[in-house]
């Protein structure tokens, strides 16, 4: 490996670690009940991004065909990010002053902008992702892998503009898309759900050794790529909104059936996939509650059921899914079997969001608070876990 590879790959691994540590973060936040924006922020912006952050360092230059053109660019923005995140996280808390979510958010945009200047000028000849990477051993996969190509740079448009209206949201303007779940949609549908379809459907057939029905391909990256700008300029009600609402849940149900498609097909038996699949199953039930939204109306405690289980379900448990992958826990050490440490995690995680939605819908608070306890368990074993594999591979282990 050269060492402009090993330095990405060592600062992709610090920015896979510090995800970790913020979902452990977001789960004691909302076991306490700290205000909804301080846990969105370190949930979204704090675990989501600077893993997905990590990875597109990673893969996207080779996604397409190029080599990162700053290998220090990861350097540089991980202590951007970490502490725009911070300040961003702690603007929510009612006795913070302002000055420290308007630095929060400039430092996140200083970071975004380290992001998105090295991505652009590395895939600058290749801005369409025609140019794969893809072997000839692999060069039935080519059609679908040009299709997730072309989503990635719509994925970072959407950075790009919500960044800008969080910059605008924390000064004294007028700012576009005033209402936060305005904002929030454009991250977490726009970027973070395009780029876990995108990524997914280049990763996921090499990992499962399998290929997704190219229709499903073709609906969850265009309908994903559009739905998500029709929310955030709608919301919260109305029928352009119902409209878009129906287009992200056919984007999200056809990228599950994907998944579904490929675990079924495969015969690779991995931990992982169990990560995967819940992720995806918790999507649609996101959508499913997005749709009740845009039809019926809101109800408060679906609110927080929906951003917990899209944040932490949907993007979260797919993100664990795929880190379990690429980092496959057999090869650490813990003094307890690593997959089954692995599967616990993911099981914790998933069955504590399932407690917490049907303590809320019963109206009974401790149902609910055991069930994020129950969450916070998984988060702390997922970190546990990675973090563990993380200081092998340092040691110069097998990891």
């Amino acid at each position: 490996m050269s060492t402009a590879s090993a330095t990405v790959s060592r600062w992709t691994r610090r920015f896979v670690a510090a995800g970790a540590c913020w979902l452990v973060l977001w789960s004691l936040a909302a076991l306490v009940g700290l205000p909804r924006r301080t846990e969105v922020t370190l949930a979204l912006s704090g675990f989501v991004f600077h893993t997905l952050f990590g990875k597109a360092y990673a893969l996207v230059p080779a996604y397409f065909d190029r080599e990162l053109a700053v290998p220090r660019a990861p350097t540089v923005q991980l202590p951007l990010s970490v502490l725009g995140t911070l300040g961003l996280a702690a603007a929510g808390l009612p006795w913070v002053p302002g000055l420290v979510g308007a630095s929060g958010a400039i430092l996140w945009a200083t970071g975004v902008a380290v992001f998105l200047g090295t991505l652009a000028w590395t895939v600058r000849d290749n801005l369409a992702g025609a140019e794969t990477g893809t072997g000839d051993h692999d060069a039935a996969r080519r059609p679908v892998d040009r299709m997730a190509n072309a989503a990635m740079p719509v994925a970072f448009a959407y950075l790009a503009v919500g960044t800008a209206v969080l910059v605008t949201a924390h000064t004294p303007v007028d700012a576009p898309f005033a209402y936060a779940p305005q904002r929030t949609h454009l991250f977490a549908a726009g970027t973070a759900a395009l780029l876990v379809f995108s990524v997914g459907f280049r990763l996921l057939p090499r990992f499962f050794v399998a290929d997704p029905p190219k229709p499903l391909v073709a609906v969850a990256l265009s309908l994903g790529a559009g739905a998500p700008l029709i929310l955030a300029l709608t919301l919260p009600a109305g029928p352009i909104f119902r409209f878009g609402a129906t287009l992200e849940a056919l984007a999200v149900v056809a990228f599950a059936l994907a998944v579904l498609w490929l675990v079924v097909e495969s015969d690779r038996e991995r931990v992982g996939r169990y990560g995967v699949v819940l992720g995806a199953l918790s999507g649609v039930a996101v959508v499913g509650l997005g749709l009740s939204f845009a039809f019926v109306g809101l109800d408060a405690a679906l609110v927080v059921t929906h951003y917990r289980v899209a944040l932490v379900g949907f993007l979260g448990l797919t993100i664990v899914g795929v880190a379990t992958q690429f980092y496959p826990p057999a090869v650490g050490a813990f003094p307890v079997d690593a997959d089954r440490l692995a599967l616990g995690a993911m099981a914790a995680l998933a069955s504590g969001l399932v407690v917490d939605a049907a303590g809320r819908l019963a109206d009974q608070p401790t149902i609910a608070t055991g069930g994020l306890a129950l969450a916070t368990l998984g988060t702390v074993g997922y970190a546990w876990l990675l973090l563990g594999i993380f200081r092998e591979r340092a040691r110069g282990g097998p990891a």
